[in-house]
């Protein structure tokens, strides 16, 4: 009985498939998409320029012109727009990094303040008074409220200073890139192209 369950559905497999035949209709092949494969972006659309071709070169043509004149603008202008994306975010990250230590400027002024405060109190007292205890007392409760106020200004001058490196950081980065740009349409012209940024 075992060995005839398998035999039996081997049967009905083949009756299957030569009445299939014998209607002519087949089973349709694997479904395949209709669909042209997603369109890949032109280098010049990667580098946010827009090209259209006045001569009605074709799309083949028009990569090799692209590749062409972003070979001359590298040269040209000697900046890497790839290159200059991967400076840019580590710049982001150092910036990052600044902030954090801005932030961190001055943290333990006021422990460090209130010490000092507190002997230079301490000296003070005991010569004014004889009360070396309360003087010392005194010295660091001023110091604290002198070194708190030191360390905010310290971390304010700090992160302004980050701010403003990463900002001409970020200007001469665009700078590279505008002229680039420039350099990249530039040839891109000369190839009968319209080019635009």
């Amino acid at each position: 009985m075992k060995r005839l369950i398998p035999m039996v559905l081997m049967i009905l497999g083949l009756a299957g498939m030569a009445l299939a035949q014998s209607s002519g209709t087949q089973t349709p092949p694997p479904s395949t998409s209709t669909q042209p494969p997603a369109a890949q972006k032109t280098l010049a659309a990667t580098l946010n320029v827009h090209v259209f071709p006045n001569k009605g070169q074709t799309a083949e043509q028009q990569s090799i012109d692209e590749a062409d004149c972003y070979k001359a603008a590298v040269t040209n202008t000697g900046t890497d727009p790839f290159d200059l994306q991967k400076q840019a975010e580590a710049q982001k990250q150092q910036a990052a990094q600044a902030q954090g230590q801005a932030q961190q400027a001055g943290k333990g002024a006021g422990a460090g303040a209130a010490v000092k405060g507190a002997a230079a109190g301490a000296v003070i007292g005991e010569v004014a008074s004889d009360d070396a205890g309360k003087g010392a007392a005194i010295g660091a409760a001023t110091g604290v409220v002198a070194g708190r106020r030191g360390a905010k200004k310290a971390k304010a001058q700090a992160e302004q200073k980050t701010q403003q490196d990463s900002q001409k950081t970020q200007q001469a980065t665009q700078q590279q890139m505008d002229s680039f740009k420039k350099s990249f349409t530039a040839c891109l012209e000369s190839k009968d192209y319209t080019a635009k940024y």
